[in-house]
């Protein structure tokens, strides 16, 4: 990653943007397809150290993580539901797996997880398979709790643009917060 005028520039992304947490909150979304290629060793370290570091109730770090990079087991990832096809093609899955269960927790360390991503010019999304096939296709103790994963890659510029069933405005702030009370 190099810096030109303030900007950080991802290297081979065609990303030139502002690393801003804020922007890179609104301005991230969830991507699920991908480049062929692999996430570089630092670059999968940062996220990792990301979703590490996060915050956690209590400070008890319920989070663990599975790197699947392993072409065959992600494909029998991807076909753990209909509509996880496109796991297949990320070339990271991570898998959240908690040693106690605590959604939020899991909830948190994904999302920092995905905004390193973001920050390194690799696109995620999450996706929520069956937990008891994803712990037996995974080895994960049975004392465990799988939460989630996450599919992570390069993105694919020529598939860059939101589905259409998901391009759509945001509702507008006022339909949203309510002040003091309802």
């Amino acid at each position: 990653m190099a810096s030109a005028g303030g900007r950080s520039v991802v290297a081979g992304s065609g990303y030139n943007r502002r690393m801003d947490l804020y922007q890179g909150t609104i301005r991230k979304r969830d991507r699920r397809a991908f480049l062929p290629q692999a996430i570089g060793a630092e670059t999968l370290h940062r996220i990792l150290q990301a979703g590490r570091m996060t915050p956690s109730s209590k400070n008890v770090e319920p989070n663990r993580f599975v790197v699947v990079d392993d072409a065959e087991t992600r494909q029998q990832l991807a076909a753990l539901s209909p509509i996880a096809g496109w796991l297949a093609d990320a070339p990271v899955i991570i898998a959240i797996v908690q040693t106690q269960e605590h959604q939020f927790d899991a909830g948190r360390a994904a999302q920092s997880m995905m905004l390193a991503a973001y920050n390194e010019g690799i696109g995620s999304c999450p996706a929520h398979l069956p937990e008891e096939r994803v712990a037996e296709l995974l080895g994960i103790p049975g004392d465990l709790f799988p939460n989630r994963v996450i599919g992570f890659g390069a993105i694919d510029p020529a598939r860059d643009r939101p589905p259409r069933a998901v391009a759509r405005k945001r509702l507008p702030m006022e339909d949203l917060v309510h002040t003091n009370h309802w």
